[in-house]
């Protein structure tokens, strides 16, 4: 019977599985070194291993059904005529290569955020330079492109090798014969690409079964995926959707109820006789989960860990969107970054807007970043926004020598920037400075020695205790513990050039790191917000009163808050406000993120969390301190529905900012 079938036909059905076969090896080995399913129960990751090979099959399929399509059409002629056997070659070594290099850049990329790819990686190709150098000093890229180089003549000698097998029948078919096998082929291919018996194909939310994220993200496939995702488009303002919850966001932020105007004049009876300056540090890829203060098992943290218990720390401050470009975008506009494919910095239609940076009058404006401001289009963010800005980048510097793909390192950006400010310290210049860290980045470069800084080793730290505090290896805990011995020799430089007294210090995180799962924050983890909850604490302990706050915050209050505290009289157009506010309000955070593969938007009250996917709808209200990850919108409907509204009201008048909140020429 097999003899029988047309040798055009053996050789689709023989590629479409060899292309399974190698597809279902980067799910073993993403399963091997990549999945962290340590303690998922046994059912769970059966049903995704399957879900997975659907999905696999999924691919093989799709991948191969253009050169079925014209063997279908050929048949006997495709090993007759040289030119098929050409195309076939060829078309199969860059179907190969493709597919390689997709897993290959999802590896990386889930290694660094913990999501497998999809559309919204495009990012990086904005700024092709950075990336490409970060993946050489991160990765063996040459010892890469050697091996895919080696694939492609092996993949070439294969494909060589199934048509020289195939090519050797003469026995021809009848066309009613030759109609069955056609049609037969086609319903075949058909069902590997829908790949269900129900009344609905396999898709990519299937995959979201779990209520663990980890679970899900071994089931998707990241090429399917990746494509899939391209429905999820950034959409401009819906104005009818702002205006019927401008009346929520008008309560929230104290505004008029009838006219729409997000303006609050900030007004002080009484300023300092001398102007405190002010000094707000990202740190780069730091979350509360990775520091000791907040209760991580390695002794990670403790310079910062110092300064936070002299300083006003709040403990539930969180950032609206995963992802540096994104941090810095809310922390100088105001406003969250809620573009999803390409983050809010890249989009030159909303670069235009009013801000409370630019209003701090008499003051001296500063950047300081170790790479270049063109990253991301940041620097448009800046300039077009601030009057009289200095941004000091890679060659700016008196001093520089450059270390990794980000510029010269934190020890020697806080140094450059330490001698600015103690320059304008002693000219009697008030200084508002914005200091962009790196270090604690991949490809986590840190010295072997810097003064009493050095890296551990990894015989230094146990697997066990590795496992317990959450890093994935000893260099991200390196870079980490080099930012912390960064921040302190900062403020030790500041004291010693006269302006540590005067100055206000805000150092806040602009994203966590990518962390495995812990005893600590573990419902963060589950509900896939634990890269959002950041420190953020005010060090100035001649101005401030020490302490904690428990409030929630959100990065766009960072701005307000300090400008307050400096008793800057300005203007607020954005959706931030004073978190030392002794107005009593109830405040809340508000999230960016994915939930099951769709953009959502999340609102933190207290210790509740509510949650809404943008395409779906799918709601859901957790209560963070409790153990189980339970869904308790049923069971308080009237809660949820308040935190709904306040939800969608934060996320239309942004919508709404981005294109509203121009300055007036």
């Amino acid at each position: 019977m097999f003899k029988k079938i047309p040798n055009y036909v053996k050789y689709i059905f023989t590629n479409v599985l060899f292309l399974f076969i190698y597809i279902l090896l980067f799910r073993i080995l993403f399963y091997q070194f990549f999945a962290q399913l340590e303690g998922v129960a046994t059912s769970e990751v059966q049903k995704a291993f399957s879900l997975g090979v659907r999905f696999d099959l999924k691919l093989a399929v799709i991948t191969f059904l253009p050169l079925a399509i014209l063997i279908l059409i050929v048949n006997y002629r495709f090993f007759k005529t040289k030119i098929y056997k050409k195309i076939a070659n060829l078309y199969l070594v860059l179907a190969y290569l493709i597919l390689t290099l997709f897993y290959l850049f999802d590896f990386g990329y889930y290694d660094y955020l913990s999501i497998r790819l999809d559309a919204s990686s495009l990012r990086f190709l904005s700024n092709l330079e950075i990336s490409s150098q970060v993946l050489v000093e991160s990765y063996p890229i040459y010892k890469g492109i050697f091996g895919l180089l080696l694939l492609c003549f092996l993949i070439f000698k294969l494909s060589k090798f199934i048509y020289n097998s195939y090519s050797s029948q003469r026995n021809t078919i009848s066309k009613k014969i030759k109609a069955i096998y056609f049609i037969s082929t086609i319903l075949l291919l058909s069902y590997g690409i829908y790949n269900s018996i129900t009344h609905y194909p396999l898709r990519w939310s299937e995959a979201f079964f779990s209520k663990k994220n980890e679970v899900n993200q071994f089931a998707l496939n990241p090429v399917l995926y990746f494509f899939d995702s391209f429905a999820f488009r950034s959409e401009g303002v819906n104005m009818d959707s702002f205006k019927a919850y401008y009346p929520v966001i008008a309560k929230q932020l104290n505004l008029p109820k009838d006219s729409i105007s997000f303006e609050r004049k900030v007004v002080f009876d009484s300023t300092y006789t001398k102007k405190p300056n002010v000094v707000i540090v990202m740190m780069e890829s730091v979350g509360v989960k990775p520091l000791s203060y907040y209760g991580n098992a390695i002794n990670s943290s403790p310079k910062i860990d110092s300064i936070i218990k002299k300083s006003l720390s709040f403990s539930n401050f969180y950032v609206h969107k995963v992802g540096t470009a994104a941090s810095v975008f809310a922390t100088i506009t105001g406003l969250p970054d809620i573009e999803n494919v390409k983050t809010a910095s890249r989009n030159p239609l909303i670069q235009d807007q009013r801000i409370i940076f630019d209003q701090f009058k008499g003051y001296e404006k500063l950047y300081f970043l170790g790479g270049s401001a063109n990253w991301a289009n940041i620097r448009s963010i800046f300039q077009s926004n601030i009057n009289g800005l200095q941004i000091f980048e890679e060659g700016s510097y008196k001093t520089e020598k450059r270390a990794d793909v980000w510029g010269i390192d934190d020890y020697e950006l806080f140094n450059e920037s330490n001698k600015v400010l103690k320059k304008l310290s002693k000219e009697d210049k008030p200084f508002i400075a914005f200091i962009q860290t790196a270090s604690n980045h991949m490809p986590f470069t840190v010295p072997d020695q810097k003064e009493s800084y050095t890296p551990l080793s990894e015989d230094e730290v146990s697997d066990d205790l590795l496992k317990k505090s959450g890093f994935k290896s000893v260099a991200q805990l390196n870079a980490l513990r080099y930012l912390d011995f960064n921040i302190a020799k900062f403020l030790e430089r500041a004291k010693k050039s006269g302006y540590y007294d005067n100055t206000i210090f805000a150092f806040f995180g602009d994203h966590n790191t990518s962390m495995k799962r812990t005893d600590k924050f573990t419902k963060e983890f589950d509900l896939n917000i634990q890269a959002q909850h950041v420190p953020f604490f005010i060090h100035a302990p001649n101005l401030i009163k020490i302490g904690t706050i428990s409030k929630n915050g959100k990065l766009i209050d960072l701005f307000p808050t300090v400008a307050s505290l400096a008793k800057i009289n300005y203007t607020n157009y954005t959706l931030g406000n004073n978190l030392l506010d002794s107005i009593p309000k109830k405040t809340a955070s508000f999230v960016y993120l994915k939930i099951n593969g769709e953009p959502a938007v999340g609102l933190l009250q207290d210790s509740l969390y509510y949650s809404k996917t943008d395409i779906s709808k799918t709601t859901g209200l957790f209560n963070l301190k409790t153990k189980e990850v339970k869904d308790i919108k049923d069971t308080y409907p009237l809660v949820a529905k308040k935190m709904d509204s306040l939800l969608s009201a934060y996320y239309h008048s942004t919508k709404y900012l981005y294109f509203n909140n121009k300055k007036k020429k």
